[in-house]
């Protein structure tokens, strides 16, 4: 059979033995540190030498961060389905969109009936599997009218949807034997066998059982992933990876498999797996695919966007675009915040893959955004038409001298994922106060976080920026290498480039005292002041963020205010803090001595457009009692959905003016309002009230792009210069979409 098309994944099978259970765990973390996309689990709960699967997912989920997790099969008839819906989609919600269900019939149904599994044979145990998937399928789907019902054979329920999944689960298949395959082709997403095991049919009879019943039940083969259980391949063990991509690969061309999955609790083989093996074999395929071309069903050419050269797409990357009529379309055309519908998503993975991406978005003519991690508040690292090069797949993170403190981050790491590595080394990284924010965007614009005022803003710390230039040039920025263009980076970096790789001087952070409180803000312009009089006073150490947003009683508007001492010192915290106790009603209060990673985590929220359609963003010396009427009359209104500040100045301050394009070093507070899309015209007719009193902008925060703006982002004489810059390296203003500045080609 034909090369189905899938991007490859590769992953671990990994045995749950009850003696050794952190054993387990070392080699999922393992598998994660090699680059391997599956940690997968053999699943006997009848077996007393084995853990737990399921809860062995939930134990290795929590101890990663990107890595998916599986059974490798789940014994379905000892768990009810509906019971296993919710806690597959609560398991996927937790981290973050990272389980898959891999699912059987059921083997060795003696020993399953023993612990009280249903009496059924082998017909009668694919019926009821049928059954299961349609069970959880419906109560993954939140938007379906009423309750799931199902009165069937061997399952009868009648139950609530919902939670929906945080992505859209997989669900996998161990077939063998032609009615088992045929249920594959109706109703799963891929087809999980171990190759040993696949005798009678073959490889390629079962795969036309697949397609003939999925084209039956109108569906497009291609859908189903192709999934393979290889045990302890012998080159992996020799050290071999030459001769395992040549066995591998025409199993890629010939025989539809995308997913390779190996057994054998080897920790070097997985090493070599990840790090050797899969990128070569995914160059290999690549390769072949560009020559022969990807296959896609004629519903998804037809969604095609005229004027884009899909067929040109450069072949480092052709395995990796998503164009509209893909499945994975709908999990990458939104941000976080923002809803769009791009013609082309690309996906590099390496520096050289983000030059073909450039050279090929610009010569289509159309809008390019480029995407760290998706959260977006300004909205431009989405589009509606044109291409986006998304830096997801480019996410390492590593200590690279842990003497000097020099860490080295990739553009799509997310910050929750940074700072849950440099933490065992003990560093840390002040950026933002949402894990799920990209390094790329945060780290080129300014990074106002929770350790701001202790040890400044994320762009203090950049000691060197790897780029690819508007002309595909790849080069390094730093204050000996393009000290001009290092300048640009810190401040208005998405501008002059694609940023692949970042050199920080991260510091020494252990725990930190995180406290928070909800204040009844009946007086919300009196709570603002006081809360700014304290931050002003307070030692550097606390960092302070407060949120106001309107109250479910009219005129009683609530606000939380979020306080960090950098330091475990709780006495010295205590003092710190305690004052802010008196800035109004006190609804509720906690305060706890965390590390930094903790509060910091990531929630890996859905990128589906769910947030805030128009922002605007201001910077000020101190919260007048002009500036506090005119937010608690914002807030009163009912039009506006959020105020809020961040405090700045301490370390932030100590940075000259001109050191970096981020010229706001004097200013004590950032200021963020947001509306949805209904209340667009009443914030901004509010905010031009209130801008007279404003001094400054942090350009992340803001959706505008009227060209006054620029000045209020890049005061002279930092606009000037960065104009003269633009005009050098990016003439033709390739890099239009993040808050554009106009090249400057003479004076």
């Amino acid at each position: 059979m034909p090369d189905y098309g899938h991007e490859l994944q590769f992953g671990a099978f990994i045995t749950p033995a009850a003696d050794q259970p952190e054993r387990a765990v070392a080699l999922a973390e393992v598998s994660e540190a090699a680059g391997l996309d599956l940690a997968t689990f053999q699943d006997h709960p009848y077996n007393p030498g084995f853990l737990d699967t399921w809860t062995l997912l939930g134990w290795v989920a929590a101890r990663t961060s990107a890595i998916h997790v599986t059974g490798n099969v789940l014994n379905v008839p000892l768990r009810p389905p509906g019971v296993l819906a919710r806690a597959a989609a609560s398991l996927d919600r937790l981290s973050g969109g990272r389980l898959e269900m891999g699912i059987g019939a059921g083997a060795f149904p003696d020993a399953a009936q023993g612990m009280g599994a249903p009496v059924r044979g082998t017909g009668a145990a694919i019926d009821a599997l049928s059954e299961a998937i349609d069970i959880m399928r419906g109560v993954w789907d939140e938007t379906a009218p009423g309750p799931v019902r199902l009165t069937g054979e061997h399952h009868r329920v009648q139950m609530r949807r919902g939670p929906a999944p945080a992505h859209d689960i997989g669900i996998w298949l161990g077939a063998y034997k032609p009615k088992m395959l045929r249920l594959t082709g109706r109703k799963a997403d891929g087809w999980l066998p171990s190759y040993d095991y696949v005798r009678s049919p073959g490889i390629r009879d079962a795969n036309k059982i697949i397609d003939d019943a999925a084209a039956e039940a109108g569906r497009d083969p291609r859908e189903i992933r192709r999934l393979l259980n290889l045990m302890r391949p012998v080159e992996l063990l020799r050290g071999d990876p030459g001769a395992l991509v040549d066995r591998l690969l025409p199993l890629v061309l010939e025989e539809g498999f995308s997913t390779f999955i190996v057994g054998g609790d080897d920790p070097r083989a997985l090493q070599i797996l990840g790090q050797e093996v899969a990128p070569a074999l995914r160059e290999a395929v690549a390769r072949e695919r560009a020559s022969a071309g990807v296959a896609r069903t004629a519903s998804a050419l037809a969604r095609r966007v005229p004027g884009i050269d899909y067929d040109g797409v450069p072949a480092s990357l052709a395995a990796a675009a998503v164009e509209p009529g893909d499945p994975q379309y709908e999990q990458v055309r939104h941000t976080y915040i923002r809803t769009g519908s791009p013609a082309l998503v690309l996906r590099p993975s390496t520096a050289a893959e983000v030059s073909d991406a450039v050279g090929f978005a610009r010569a289509q003519g159309v809008d390019i955004s480029v995407r760290s991690g998706g959260h977006g508040m300004s909205g431009r690292s989405t589009n509606d038409g044109g291409v986006i090069i998304d830096l997801s797949r480019m996410n390492k993170v590593s200590v690279l001298d842990r003497a000097t403190r020099r860490v080295r981050l990739e553009p799509g790491a997310r910050w929750g994922n940074v700072a849950k590595v440099l933490a065992a080394d003990g560093l840390a990284m002040s950026s933002g106060d949402y894990g799920d924010v990209g390094v790329g965007g945060l780290a080129t614009t300014a990074g106002i976080g929770y350790l701001s005022r202790k040890y400044g803003l994320t762009i203090d710390h950049v000691q060197a920026a790897e780029l690819v230039l508007a002309d595909g040039t790849q080069v390094r920025a730093d204050r000996d290498h393009h000290p001009d263009l290092f300048w640009a980076v810190r401040g208005a970096g998405g501008n002059f480039g694609v940023v692949t790789a970042l050199e920080l001087t991260a510091y020494e952070v252990g725990d930190v005292v995180f406290a928070q409180l909800v204040v009844d803000a009946s007086d919300p312009a009196a709570v603002l002041q006081a809360w700014g009089a304290l931050i002003e006073r307070a030692p550097r150490e606390l960092t302070s963020f407060l949120m106001m947003f309107p109250g479910r009683r009219a005129g009683a508007p609530i606000v939380q205010v979020t306080l960090i001492y950098a330091g475990d010192d709780v006495e010295a915290a205590r003092a710190a803090i305690e004052p802010f106790l008196a800035i109004g009603p006190i609804l509720d209060q906690s305060a706890q001595v965390a590390p930094y990673p903790a509060i910091v985590a990531p929630a890996n929220n859905r990128h589906v457009g769910q947030g805030l359609e128009d922002t605007h963003s201001g910077l000020l010396d101190h919260i007048t009692p002009e500036v506090a009427g005119a937010l608690a009359a914002m807030i009163r209104s009912g039009d506006i959905a959020v105020v809020q500040f961040r405090s700045v100045g301490g370390a932030v301050n100590d940075v000259a003016a001109d050191e970096t394009a981020y010229p706001h070093r004097h200013q004590n507070f950032s200021l963020l309002a947001g509306a949805v899309s209904q209340n667009r015209r009443q914030l901004d007719k509010m905010w031009s009230e209130l801008r007279e009193h404003l001094d400054g902008m942090y350009l992340s925060f803001e959706s505008g792009t009227e060209p006054e703006l620029l000045l209020e982002a890049f005061p002279e004489p930092a606009l000037t210069r960065l104009r003269e810059l633009k005009g050098r390296y990016d003439p033709d203003n390739v890099f239009n979409r993040n808050f554009p500045i106009p090249p400057l080609t003479s004076r």
